[in-house]
């Protein structure tokens, strides 16, 4: 039987990173499902019709070196709205979650839609101002431009179209652990986050 951890949250929080670090810990599968979003928009940037897109979209795909840019991130945002690409994208998530002998997934709605039964849920978030930071620290270290009140304006948009889609909205689940990483660093978080997993893994 799979042990499966949600991590939900807007994006910049701090989900991914530690998603990769629990799966590491653990050695479990780890997919950052934004990547798929991802993948599907810069597809439709290319020109292909997303739900299509969402259809067919192999792994060699999911290059993150690739899909991390700004742009990237808005058509991803995009996407996700539109039911017909979501309902594509679930078989794949659900699968991979059940694969192995536990997995780690981060999105925006692994706990509420995905995985419900999942063991673990974690809710990651943080301030806006303080993910508008770490995004633009992301950007400038990748050598890209970054305006720091357009990328702030930017996630409070994203916020917002993430919170009032009709399908699947950024909520947090009923018995997901909110865990803030405004204040944290990166193993603070971790070893909030290795807490709450080792009081629900069986003995």
């Amino acid at each position: 039987m799979s042990f499966t951890i949600a991590i939900d949250g807007p994006a910049a929080a701090g989900k991914g990173t530690l998603a990769r670090a629990l799966a590491a810990h653990y050695g479990y599968a780890y997919l950052d499902t934004g990547l798929l979003y991802r993948a599907v928009g810069a597809r439709m940037l290319a020109g292909d019709e997303p739900a299509a897109a969402a259809r067919s979209l192999d792994p060699a795909d999911l290059d993150p070196t690739i899909l991390r840019t700004q742009t990237v991130a808005e058509a991803a945002s995009q996407v996700a709205v539109l039911p017909a690409v979501r309902v594509a994208l679930v078989a794949f998530q659900q699968d991979f979650a059940r694969a192995g002998q536990g997995a780690v997934l981060d999105g925006r709605d692994i706990g509420t839609v995905i995985c419900p039964q999942a063991e673990v849920k974690l809710f990651v978030t943080a301030s806006a101002e303080v993910r508008a930071d770490r995004r633009m620290r992301e950007l400038l270290d990748a050598g890209q431009p970054a305006d720091p009140a357009v990328i702030l304006a930017e996630v409070i948009a994203r916020d917002r179209r993430d919170a009032d889609r009709s399908t699947a909205p950024l909520v947090t689940a009923s018995d997901a652990t909110l865990i803030d990483t405004t204040d944290l660093t990166p193993a603070q978080a971790l070893s909030r986050a290795i807490a709450v997993v080792e009081a629900r893994r069986p003995a």
